[in-house]
């Protein structure tokens, strides 16, 4: 009779704790659908502006890619026809988003192969200098940006505020203009020690042609982060400070734990929203690269590419190219979104 009394308590302590992880469960699945659906208008808004955005470049294509060649009228049209110019706004519209729903971004206008293989071509030459830069200004601005926080009003924090404010503000074209001069070309005693531009030498193989890359990356990548540290040291302090006067970390002090054990387990924990979505959306820019940087230094990836698309204009390169630049940004956030309710449960509910 107890035993039967006893399991009849457990399982209606239980009922409401179910029910909860139920609830809980259910505002998960509608907080993700709300935002895959977010995600999937905010593609078919990038396909819309990818198309009208760049048909406001002035310039003619056809025009551009003829120039200093003599050209007939007859053959201006027939290259006309060819790429689909001659046909109304609304048509090329409507052919553009039915190729790109599918996958095809188009052919190229003055390379003449299509644009996904262009894009893959260049996309890892991208994805090693953008992402070697962003995972090294990541770490050091969430490091930086805590203890400049933790420690705010000191000499070090004031110190790493100010250079961080002013590298912010330094273009980064400006910025790896200077180095080249500075550590390509020298200047003064400073002899000249790294590439001037592209990816490699073109005459190494196996482990030196590796150290050729990583000595060509140098100065690119000092560039990237000098620049995207700064922001993501800036957001972090921020997001600490606002919860520097907490409740919940003078408990914490109170019941003994150390001060690296409350900053570590308890303060950086919760001020980490607002910098995974700065670090998500640095992300994202590993597929954009950075196209400012990549022309100044000469670097085979997307940003030069989409750089030599759009002085022609090159409509089906630039546009796919804007695409794949949106959509990495679109996916970044909508996983930053999908990882915000594991690290505070109030997401979402």
């Amino acid at each position: 009779m107890s035993t039967t009394s006893t399991t009849g308590t457990t399982a209606v302590a239980r009922a409401p704790e179910a029910r909860a992880t139920s609830a809980g469960a259910r505002a998960y699945l509608v907080y993700v659908g709300g935002r895959l659906a977010g995600a999937a208008v905010s593609l078919l808004a990038v396909l819309v502006t990818s198309f009208f955005l760049f048909r406001v470049i002035p310039g003619d294509p056809v025009k551009a890619m003829t120039h200093g060649m003599p050209t007939s009228a007859e053959q201006m049209a027939t290259l006309r026809r060819q790429f689909g110019l001659d046909q109304p706004m609304w048509q090329q519209f409507t052919d553009y988003c039915a190729r790109a729903l599918t996958g095809d971004l188009g052919m190229s206008y003055q390379f003449r192969a299509p644009v996904g293989e262009l894009i893959w071509q260049k996309l890892p030459a991208t994805l090693l200098l953008t992402g070697v830069a962003v995972v090294i200004y990541s770490a050091i601005g969430l490091w930086l940006g805590t203890r400049s926080a933790w420690r705010h009003g000191s000499i070090g924090d004031r110190l790493n505020t100010s250079v961080a404010l002013t590298l912010w503000s330094v273009p980064s074209f400006w910025l790896g203009l200077l180095l080249i001069i500075t550590f390509s070309v020298g200047i003064g005693p400073i002899p000249g020690m790294f590439p001037t531009g592209g990816m490699e030498s073109g005459d190494e193989s196996g482990f030196a042609y590796v150290l050729d890359v990583a000595h060509h990356m140098v100065l690119p990548v000092v560039t990237l982060v000098a620049v995207g540290y700064a922001q993501t040291l800036l957001v972090m302090r921020s997001s600490l400070l606002d919860e520097m006067g907490s409740d919940y970390l003078t408990t914490a002090r109170a019941k003994g734990l150390r001060d690296d054990s409350v900053r570590r387990r308890h303060a950086v924990p919760n001020a980490l929203l607002p910098t995974v979505t700065m670090v998500f959306i640095n992300l994202g820019h590993v597929a954009a690269g950075s196209i400012l940087v990549e022309t100044v230094f000469s670097w085979p990836g997307l940003g030069g590419l989409f750089y030599q698309a759009l002085s022609v204009p090159d409509l089906p390169l630039v546009q796919g190219l804007f695409v794949v630049f949106a959509g990495a940004m679109i996916l970044m956030n909508l996983l930053a979104d999908l990882l915000y309710p594991l690290l505070d449960p109030r997401v979402g509910r």
